[in-house]
């Protein structure tokens, strides 16, 4: 195996320190009066062998890594994958890269991930917090580094957030299926106490409170293995044949409950109306379409990158943001009585 050549390799080479080459390397041989004829020989010679800076090095030497840690709850999930893949584009655009990584909800995981964030000298954390990690944020925050979350906030933590108006967009989507007619209205969601979570069920409450009516709640455990997701709903569901409506509060529970519906036979909205909180392609596909939740994607990726890289840029302390943004329901026929979608 031939040896990785080093800083030092490419001084002793041209006769000159390894001072001069870093400089160089580093785009201040301007500012410290070196020759362009030095340069093109360094340049030259960078180029011959191959030289690749240890980015570890650098890091250490210039205090910044160029690198943002971005810790979601499951990259596979289509909406936390759609903010990935925006906010790399535009980090990458200002010269930094990402590194990001699922914490499956799990608070040791993260704590793990965040130390492995931190091994990488990461310059900013983008995140969707699990619960507990309160302490290990203090920390990152405590160190300089900046925050910005983002689907859910920790309360007791001041840092920079974008989330989305969760308690209206289930209050307004709950207020819908009401005004189609449909009276026994049930929320099925993960069992969970972010912030997220817990306003979608108080807005799916207060809408119901409002008409006096009473409320069908079915908390799951959040897994990835949908046959565990599966299971409990497909209970609950048999055991409440009265429900004629149903509000999923995530995209996940939902496509996990569209299966459920399909294998107990009934039909979509004749047997039972169906919304879900995230819009996506499946849901736009599936006969009949189903209505859901959209949350504005870009407009959450670009407050994301604008939080962090306004803090980035500036060695200033700044007071912290909260954006919350709008959702947008996009009624399709599964949530319409069978006469108006009909007529559609």
């Amino acid at each position: 195996m031939s040896k990785k050549i080093s800083i030092v390799d490419i001084a002793n080479a041209l006769n000159i320190s390894k001072t001069t080459v870093s400089f160089i390397l580093n785009g201040r041989a301007q500012e410290k009066r070196i020759s362009e004829e030095l340069v093109e020989r360094v340049l030259k010679l960078v180029k011959e062998v191959g030289y690749k800076p240890n980015s570890l090095a650098k890091s250490l030497r210039t205090g910044k890594s160029n690198i943002i840690g971005l810790m979601v709850e499951d990259i596979s999930n289509p909406f936390f994958a759609n903010i990935a893949r925006l906010i790399e584009d535009r980090a990458y655009e200002k010269g930094y890269r990402i590194i990001y990584c699922s914490t499956d909800n799990d608070t040791n995981k993260t704590q793990d991930l965040i130390t492995m964030f931190r091994d990488r000298h990461v310059d900013g954390y983008i995140m969707a917090p699990p619960k507990d990690i309160e302490e290990d944020v203090r920390d990152i925050i405590k160190s300089g580094l900046p925050v910005v979350m983002f689907d859910r906030y920790l309360p007791n933590i001041d840092t920079d957030y974008v989330v989305v108006d969760n308690q209206f967009s289930t209050y307004n989507a709950t207020r819908h299926l009401m005004e189609q007619g449909y009276t026994k209205i049930a929320f099925i969601t993960f069992s969970s106490e972010q912030t997220q979570m817990l306003d979608r069920v108080n807005g799916y409450k207060n809408a119901l409170k409002e008409e006096k009516l009473k409320p069908y709640i079915k908390e799951i455990d959040f897994n990835r293995i949908e046959d565990l997701i599966i299971e409990p709903l497909t209970a609950y569901l048999k055991k409440n044949p009265g429900i004629d409506a149903v509000l999923f509060g995530t995209d996940h529970i939902g496509t996990c409950g569209l299966k459920v519906i399909k294998q107990l036979g009934l039909k979509v909205p004749d047997d039972l109306a169906v919304v879900s909180f995230d819009d996506y392609d499946v849901f736009k596909l599936y006969s009949p379409p189903v209505t859901a939740i959209a949350q504005p994607i870009e407009d959450i990726a670009d407050n994301i990158i604008s939080l962090l890289l306004k803090k980035l840029d500036s060695n200033a302390n700044q007071t912290t943001q909260k954006i919350t943004l709008s959702t947008n329901l996009n009624i399709r026929r599964s949530s319409k009585r069978l006469s108006d979608a009909v007529a559609q």
